[in-house]
């Protein structure tokens, strides 16, 4: 079944051209089905380019998808236009009256500063307390990830002696939970973050269930409250050009960076970097969908007052 978006979405061509079937309004009206709501709290600062990736990776599956995207208020966005905000997003005061399926809260290039110190971080909060009533399950990106283990278990980031960057290797734990269904024993996925919360800190905090870590990279994938919370430490989205794009973009600004890990053949950034990721990450994103969200939330989405009331058994 298709994603369903604005029919003047610019990244819907794009979409289109990979062969992802696409819906519009129009055409969603005349289905007499009730689509998965997903809402995504997009953070980054290229938005364009993080609505590509994401919508790919919620394409495998066949159930329909309905997505809204929303921005914060409280930051002004400097790269992307005002016509495209005003045109497909909408802010939390305009939605928080709304009920979701499942929700995505992205990464931003803000992780070398406390969290208190991020412009929105009040307006997130207000928004991740929100989530506990009105979404089903939530996931958590890269340093969204930090943020939300921080706002809801305490847990402190701190800065790694070097930027975590490229393609990790990570092993499965707690095989038998239907979010990791599917997956190899190990498997590749790709970092880019300059800090990071301790994973023994993780494995301590009671609430928290790991599902796959790396010896070197630390967590990857956990989840609580039976998967109304998922964290996921990395980037399974990232297309295959994205860690280039950084790594490029970072000697180009003369800031000390490492050739990405495990990305480029023969390790030489003249080569195109290889895709070893997108089978699980599409696996993920698919096991989200199908086990913690369509299956978990009931034809009337407003006939359940409060989300946190549903049963996980």
């Amino acid at each position: 079944m298709p994603i369903k978006i604005q029919s003047d979405l610019p990244v819907k061509e794009i979409l289109e051209k990979e062969n992802i079937f696409v819906m519009d309004e129009n055409r969603a009206l005349h289905q007499d089905i009730r689509p998965v709501q997903i809402l995504i709290l997009n953070l980054m600062p290229l938005k364009e380019e993080t609505e590509l990736q994401l919508l790919r990776s919620l394409s495998n599956t066949p159930i329909q998808v309905d997505v809204t995207f929303m921005t914060v208020e409280s930051h002004d966005s400097k790269n992307t236009s005002k016509s495209h905000l005003n045109k497909f997003y909408q802010t939390f005061p305009e939605l928080e009256d709304q009920k979701y399926d499942g929700m995505i809260i992205t990464g931003a290039p803000v992780e070398q500063m406390e969290f208190e110190e991020v412009d929105y971080w009040s307006e997130l909060v207000k928004i991740m307390d929100w989530t506990k009533t009105h979404v089903t399950s939530t996931l958590y990106l890269c340093w969204a990830a930090q943020a939300g283990l921080y706002h809801h278990y305490g847990l402190k980031k701190r800065m790694l002696p070097k930027k975590m960057f490229g393609l990790f290797w990570h092993k499965v734990l707690n095989r038998k939970i239907p979010l990791v269904r599917g997956f190899d024993d190990v498997f590749l996925a790709p970092h880019s973050r300059h800090t990071e919360v301790p994973i023994e800190d993780i494995h301590a905090c009671k609430e928290l269930t790991v599902l796959a870590e790396s010896e070197e990279a630390g967590l990857f994938l956990a989840m609580a409250d039976g998967g109304r919370k998922i964290f996921i430490m990395g980037h399974p989205e990232y297309d295959r050009v994205t860690l280039d794009g950084e790594y490029k973009r970072d000697i180009n600004k003369g800031l000390p960076i490492d050739i990405p890990r495990n990305y480029y053949q023969d390790n030489d950034p003249e080569n195109r970097p290889l895709l070893l990721w997108r089978a699980h990450a599409n696996n993920l994103y698919t096991n989200w969908l199908n086990y913690y969200v369509y299956q978990m939330t009931p034809y009337d989405l407003y006939g359940t007052p409060d989300f946190s009331s549903i049963s996980r058994d």
